[in-house]
């Protein structure tokens, strides 16, 4: 999904003020992008005075000396680095609310985006401590259970306060006294299959991703509900796109046949996650000739873009933004209490989401 030229252009504000001057060239390789947008967003910036352009250059209107820290209750220093992967938008507005944040607590903000090659989290967080930071919130991309446990030891020595936003550690790990806020999935697919179930379907397929923690919780929640649920007769998870793996080098699978599917299994209803894969997933069920929702109920798991669809899909929403917001409060919180006698006590916050209920879901 194509990222807006807000959003995308705030990334390139915030990288230019955090070097002082960035080449237009390595801006469109670090976002994915072409010369050619960065130059018009470049253009657009400048034209609003929030930075200069130079020949092939993109420079701070600020002098890095001269960038303003904070005039919060939290003690000065240098920055607060955000690190999320690219082109992730279920993180977007994750990072507005923790940005947010921040900049209430009169912060400066350095957004860093992780591409997608081997160890990417752990090279840019060492760049970032070699300089002035005075905290980080990351969201590591942990797109397998061994990816995620092989982090565990490198953030854990992180030498300033650390949050993990939507990432929850496995409990006993190296990181589970390290601070976190993160969305509770079992309980938005508790909100899933309670509606569902409400509207007397028993028998239920996830389609889902396995490529990030929340596809994992995901997973996890619905198999362990489904299985104690008296009233569910059948169930199943299967991958919800061919690139929706947890090994990226292996290449795409066949793709999911989600009618055929149904039909084998006599189901009624499909949670589908996340809200892309969702609506190509309607979209291929229509297409087969199955109607949402006087054939088969579907709730989208996100809510990024699913109220978008030719039928609004019925959604669980995670709470992004707060979680971003409650990250950064949390952050600042710690910080505060720099210098101070007492020991910090870690924090480890859970946000509930929410059912929206759109066009996609109806009684048997």
């Amino acid at each position: 999904m194509r990222e807006p030229s807000a959003d995308r252009r705030q990334r390139i504000l915030a990288v230019v003020q955090s070097r002082g001057a960035a080449r237009v060239s390595e801006l469109a390789t670090e976002l994915e992008v072409s010369v050619v947008t960065v130059r018009r967003d470049v253009e657009e910036l400048a034209r609003a005075g929030r930075l200069r352009r130079g020949h092939g250059v993109a420079r701070s209107v600020v002098p890095l000396e001269e960038t303003p820290v904070a005039i919060g209750s939290a003690a000065p220093g240098g920055a607060v680095a955000v690190v999320v992967p690219e082109r992730h938008a279920y993180l977007n507005e994750t990072v507005h609310g923790a940005r947010t944040a921040l900049e209430e607590a009169g912060m400066r903000v350095v957004l860093h985006i992780a591409p997608r090659f081997t160890d990417p989290e752990h090279a840019i967080v060492e760049r970032i401590l070699a300089g002035d930071v005075r905290g980080l919130l990351i969201a590591p991309r942990w797109r397998t259970s061994v990816a995620e446990e092989a982090d565990y030891g490198w953030l854990a020595g992180a030498r300033v306060p650390t949050v993990l936003m939507e990432r929850r550690p496995r409990p006993g790990s190296a990181l589970h006294a390290m601070d976190s806020v993160c969305s509770d999935h079992w309980y938005g697919v508790h909100l899933a299959v309670e509606h569902l179930v409400s509207l007397g379907h028993r028998r239920i397929v996830l389609a889902a991703r396995d490529d990030s923690p929340t596809a994992r919780a995901v997973r996890a929640a619905f198999a362990e509900i489904a299985e104690v649920r008296p009233e569910i007769e059948d169930w199943t998870v299967v991958l919800s796109a061919p690139d929706a793996g947890p090994d990226p080098d292996g290449g795409p699978l066949a793709p999911v046949e989600l009618a055929k599917l149904l039909r084998e299994r006599e189901a009624t209803a499909a949670l589908l996650h996340g809200d892309v894969d969702a609506l190509m997933l309607v979209q291929q069920l229509a297409d087969d000739g199955v109607r949402v929702p006087e054939d088969c109920s579907v709730v989208a798991y996100d809510d990024v873009v699913a109220a978008l669809g030719s039928t609004p899909l019925t959604a669980v929403a995670p709470p992004r933004a707060e979680v971003g917001r409650a990250a950064a409060e949390l952050l600042v919180r710690r910080l505060a209490r720099s210098g101070r006698p007492g020991a910090w006590r870690p924090h480890r916050v859970q946000l509930l989401p929410e059912l929206k209920i759109r066009g996609s879901t109806q009684q048997v």
